[in-house]
């Protein structure tokens, strides 16, 4: 893959002046898409929970992502499959607050394995009959649920009481089902890692559940439009720090995510970003995929800095 380049003055145009500089005036760091492996879909900002930490802002009612529908995403699964796509990811919000999420992942599932992001508590649960049928789909359903901490009273804190116990019952009956399980939350930062896996290994084992159930740790990514003072990624950092290969492991190298806003639907960089509408790179995935990624984003830093990724393909 070549050295990132910046966007043509047409793109640039369409977005702020940080775009392409810093503000002390140097060349932004970008990252050029050379595939679509990974389809993400935002099922919508609403959640029957609301997390004060929540990288998306959700909560009940949310509408500040919309609620995606059936014939909203279609036209991008058959897109997708047309670029070769390998898999196609969905997160919210709660993504089973949606009436059409079982639709959706019943069409999807005839063409690619599919992942899922949800906190496996009540809205889930309810709909445990109506995910029966989709086992039999030509490919597999892997669902990744939010466990922030391996002690109850520490979850709970940030999601309400007893939902630490109902996204365990929510994990166990989905592993009974035979669906393929990860766990994800931020990094415990007082704790040796070691010590983190051992106890949520003893979290599992007590569930019922396999105790080396994958867990994805995530850095703090702070909530929507949040100012954070990260470092700036310039193009020079993406040339002394990253490699060739480094940089083709950046999401935005190889993945979108759709989210409808105001009605529109728009695809964007990736999964991270959805908050700054200078990344809503089209109103196609073809189109997407033209546009060099701008790293001005402060999540973008954790990306750089510690390889954190919201994608379980790489």
């Amino acid at each position: 893959m070549a050295v990132p380049t910046s966007p043509t003055r047409s793109q640039q145009r369409l977005r702020s002046e940080q775009w392409d500089l810093t503000p002390e005036g140097n060349p932004r760091g970008f990252i050029q898409s050379y595939v679509l492996e990974e389809l993400w879909l935002h099922t919508g900002t609403a959640c029957n929970l609301a997390c004060p930490f929540c990288l998306e802002g959700s909560k009940p009612g949310d509408n500040r992502l919309q609620l995606m529908r059936f014939d909203d995403v279609r036209p991008y699964l058959d897109e997708a499959l047309t670029l070769g796509v390998k898999q196609f990811s969905f997160t919210g919000g709660e993504p089973f607050i949606n009436k059409d999420m079982v639709r959706i992942l019943d069409y999807a599932l005839q063409h690619r394995p599919c992942l899922v992001l949800t906190n496996a508590t009540e809205p889930l649960i309810k709909r445990l009959k109506q995910l029966e049928s989709l086992r039999e789909r030509p490919h597999p359903l892997h669902f990744r649920v939010s466990l922030d901490h391996f002690e109850a009273a520490q979850h709970d804190a940030g999601r309400g009481e007893g939902m630490f116990a109902l996204a365990l019952e929510g994990l166990r009956q989905l592993q009974q089902m035979g669906f393929a399980l990860s766990v994800a939350s931020q990094v415990i930062a007082d704790l040796p890692t070691s010590e983190v896996a051992r106890q949520f290994a003893a979290v599992f084992r007590a569930a019922g559940l396999p105790e080396d159930l994958p867990r994805i740790e995530f850095p703090e990514f702070y909530p929507p439009e949040t100012e954070v003072a990260a470092p700036q990624i310039t193009q020079r950092c993406m040339t002394d720090y990253q490699t060739e290969q480094s940089r083709r492991d950046f999401m935005c190298a190889f993945s979108r995510m759709v989210v409808k806003i105001a009605g529109q639907t728009k695809v964007y960089a990736c999964t991270l970003v959805d908050d700054d509408p200078d990344y809503a790179l089209g109103e196609t995935l073809t189109q997407s995929l033209q546009v060099p990624v701008s790293m001005k984003h402060h999540r973008c830093y954790s990306c750089f800095r510690f390889g954190a990724s919201c994608s379980e393909m790489k």
